[in-house]
């Protein structure tokens, strides 16, 4: 059992932040969130909740007070911009006393990243996510609607990995010793298809869902259909029809940091079922 420790979580409104703020939670140590609208912040009793933005980074001295562990993620601000404040942003945590720090990788090479890497004035963790199991949600309003899912490159591989596991390996990186200077690719406990994932969550529901394969032109017409940006989309189209490796190899991470095994896609299916469930 390790020491009661006070941590500050950057992007902790995200899908990943609140796992990691309900890890070190249930781990009994102490959270400080940073938001930049504590009005809209909803956290657990306990919580402490501090207003700042890591894109005005002289502004985060108080917030850094008192802190051990700190969980950055690169990109700041309302439009989501790579952040260039890492030189300051580690200076601060190194005057704080931060003694760990984990980031959370941005999909490639950023400065924060980059700053952070560096640095060998406190341990630091790299996180590696692979596809979210949270991404599935994207599917609940064809599901609930009219029963399918429309999908390109239905047979692609994907190691998703549980967004609670990615909470659990930062949680243990930022209050133990052992992780300096690691890059932890993080995965689930198997490799799935799309189809595998589409049985799974009919499964939990209990009813029929059909996929639809889609070209890549039907995919690109639904796509920008919803709005998303050019760029999006040509990233979209690259990891789906070009998975990496990282992407589809189980990797082990989290039974080895956290000493339990992965969770399964069927486990994350089971706790949102009702997002898949027909509306009455």
């Amino acid at each position: 059992m390790t020491q009661t420790q006070r941590i500050l979580v950057t992007g902790a409104t995200g899908t990943v932040g609140r796992q990691v703020v309900a890890e070190l939670l249930a781990r009994g140590h102490e959270v400080r969130v940073l938001t930049r609208d504590a009005a809209k912040a909803a956290f657990p009793a306990g919580v402490e909740v501090v207003e700042g933005d890591l894109t005005e980074s002289d502004g985060l001295a108080p917030a850094l007070e008192g802190v051990s562990g700190l969980h950055l993620i690169t990109f700041g601000g309302a439009a989501f911009t790579p952040l260039e404040t890492g030189p300051r942003i580690l200076e601060l945590a190194r005057s704080a006393g931060v003694r760990r720090i984990t980031v959370l990788h941005g999909g490639g090479p950023t400065p924060l990243e980059d700053a952070v890497r560096a640095d060998d004035g406190v341990d630091w963790t790299v996180l590696k996510p692979v596809e979210f199991m949270a991404n599935a949600l994207e599917w609940a309003d064809g599901i609930t609607a009219s029963g399918e899912v429309r999908e390109p490159f239905v047979a692609r591989l994907s190691a998703m990995v549980h967004e609670g596991d990615i909470g659990a390996v930062a949680a243990v990186a930022l209050t133990e010793e052992g992780h300096a200077g690691q890059e932890y690719v993080i995965t689930g406990p198997e490799v799935l298809t799309v189809a595998d994932k589409v049985k799974t969550i009919a499964a939990a529901v209990g009813r029929e869902i059909a996929l639809v394969e889609l070209t890549e032109e039907q995919a690109v017409e639904q796509w920008r259909a919803a709005y998303l940006p050019e760029d999006v989309i040509g990233f979209l189209l690259e990891v789906y029809g070009n998975t990496p490796e990282a992407g589809r190899t189980v990797s082990g991470t989290v039974e080895k940091v956290t000493g339990r095994p992965a969770r399964t896609f069927a486990q994350w299916a089971a706790e949102h079922a009702d997002a898949f469930r027909e509306r009455s």
